[in-house]
């Protein structure tokens, strides 16, 4: 997520009548996603030390992720689908270490169990409620969460997922594959996302309204590293304009569309 020096300008959103759909990110826009995701490759890796522990023993957390992060740019025709990753690097970890790679699908599923346990940002249920009864209300995801195993999936009437479709934020045609899923036309349709480029970006280029969400615990954490890139620690980053509609969290932008 790009680093901003100044805050973010007033909100503008179209009005509450101008739209029929909202579609919605999930990680960090839902949940905050860093949590799941460490105590999953945690569980993962607990998982690989009593069935596959010459793997482990060479392979850390970060030396798998290491191998992902390289797999993605080696192919980049798959680095949308965070799941074939995971799968991936997961085997070409235990072929490292000389056990069996067909061990990486029960790793896997370890990973995706433990990764669907996410802790709900307290604004998120009280205001899908609201909008389920004034608005259809879409997912659009670039992850592998799964909204009925967390818990939430009855508040939505479809999703776009980016391991399903071959194609991910930020190209327009997850967008408008969502909006086709409800019949309603992308300028009818509202975007929330905590991505500048993924969600924002790439809503308004299949012609969606988007509002930038930017929850504050996430932007403590992204300060922290902007400190560390301008003390040398990371690599070097750039500020980056905010967009005009920028929102602490979903009930700011049910208000802000209730006043437009």
């Amino acid at each position: 997520m790009p680093i901003l020096a100044n805050r973010p300008r007033p909100s503008h959103l179209p009005r509450a009548a101008d739209i029929d759909a909202i579609s919605l990110d999930l990680d960090d826009t839902l949940w905050p996603v860093l949590p799941a995701l460490v105590n999953a490759e945690r569980e993962m890796h607990q998982w690989l030390l009593e069935r596959a522990p010459a793997t482990a023993a060479i392979c850390s957390v970060e030396r798998i992720r290491e191998i992902r992060l390289l797999l993605a740019m080696a192919h980049a025709e798959q680095a949308h689908d965070m799941g074939w990753l995971r799968l991936q690097s997961l085997r070409q970890a235990l072929e490292e270490g000389g056990d069996d790679p067909a061990l990486a699908v029960g790793a896997f599923n370890v990973f995706l169990d433990a990764r669907q346990r996410v802790t709900l940002y307290q604004d998120v249920e009280e205001v899908l409620a609201r909008w389920k009864g004034r608005y259809k209300l879409l997912v659009v995801t670039n992850g592998n969460a799964d909204i009925d195993r967390i818990g939430i999936g009855h508040y939505f009437d479809a999703s776009a997922a980016a391991h399903e479709l071959g194609f991910g934020k930020p190209d327009r045609r997850i967008f408008e594959y969502a909006c086709s899923k409800v019949g309603i036309a992308p300028p009818r349709v509202l975007h929330v996302g905590d991505d500048l480029e993924l969600d924002v970006m790439g809503a308004r280029g299949a012609g969606m309204h988007a509002a930038w969400l930017r929850r504050p615990d996430l932007q403590q954490q992204a300060r922290r590293a902007s400190e560390r890139e301008q003390s040398g620690e990371g690599q070097e980053g750039g500020a980056a304009e905010p967009p005009p509609a920028v929102f602490i969290d979903l009930r700011a932008i049910e208000q802000a569309l209730d006043r437009a």
